[in-house]
């Protein structure tokens, strides 16, 4: 559960939320605005903390973890991709994938970088700075960012919300790689019934539960179960 304020302007945005993320596989969070999807997912991420209850990241409870820890767990098992690309300007494009590892001490794997900038398509782009580049090759770096330290998971929180049609198709069809063949396992919050469509699984959350789920959905099944979620929205 997460709960925010008290008394009565106490505001339940996740309500007795239980989830399994499967391993190896791209699951999707929809629902209509203000439903808890968006934090949902930064309490699996252990970006928020929750009001009470568990989660755990394989075997560890991230819950009870001090923020040392944490901040070690995110940094070495978890990856990110956010709606904005957050790619610093000075640095190229390899040298932004590898930043994270670069802070951290740690070494780049060679050979799964290399796998990595293959899936995403940026082999001839490594060099280019951000500002060469445009904004679906912005985002598929950042997605290689997220990929190259090899984390256990990896969530996107509206990967595609700044991109054309073209550009955020490309940057789903990386992230629909990463997961076939290099294993990866996806949460991605998402609006866009298209982008969940590239999902194995959606999951529909509702005044902070999940009320739904779909398994091998496509656009137009997502966009008619979100449609009545509108109906309902306005008959209520």
């Amino acid at each position: 559960m997460k709960a925010y304020g008290a008394g009565e302007t106490r505001v339940v945005a996740l309500d007795h939320v239980d989830v399994d993320i499967d391993r190896g596989q791209f699951t999707a969070i929809m629902g209509p605005s203000g439903s808890g999807k968006s934090t949902l997912m930064h309490c699996l991420a252990g970006l928020d903390t929750v009001t009470s209850g568990q989660i755990f990241l394989d075997d560890t409870e991230i819950t009870g973890l001090k923020d040392k820890k944490l901040t070690r767990l995110r940094r070495d098992r978890i990856g990110f991709v956010f709606q904005a690309f957050n790619l610093l300007p000075t640095l190229n494009a390899l040298e932004n994938i590898t930043l994270p590892m670069d802070i951290a001490g740690r070494k780049p794997d060679r050979a799964w970088l290399e796998r990595v900038v293959e899936t995403v398509g940026l082999g001839g782009r490594l060099r280019h700075r951000p500002s060469q580049l445009s904004g679906g090759q912005q985002q598929r770096v950042a997605v290689a960012r997220a990929l190259a330290a090899r984390p256990e998971i990896v969530f996107g929180d509206e990967p595609t919300g700044n991109l054309d049609s073209r550009a955020g198709a490309e940057v789903l069809g990386f992230l629909r790689r990463s997961v076939d063949e290099l294993g990866q396992t996806i949460v991605m919050v998402t609006h866009d019934p298209v982008a969940a469509s590239y999902a194995d699984r959606v999951l529909y959350l509702a005044d902070g539960r999940i009320v739904d789920e779909m398994r091998q959905p496509t656009a137009d099944q997502v966009l008619d179960r979100m449609k009545d979620f509108d109906a309902r929205g306005r008959t209520s």
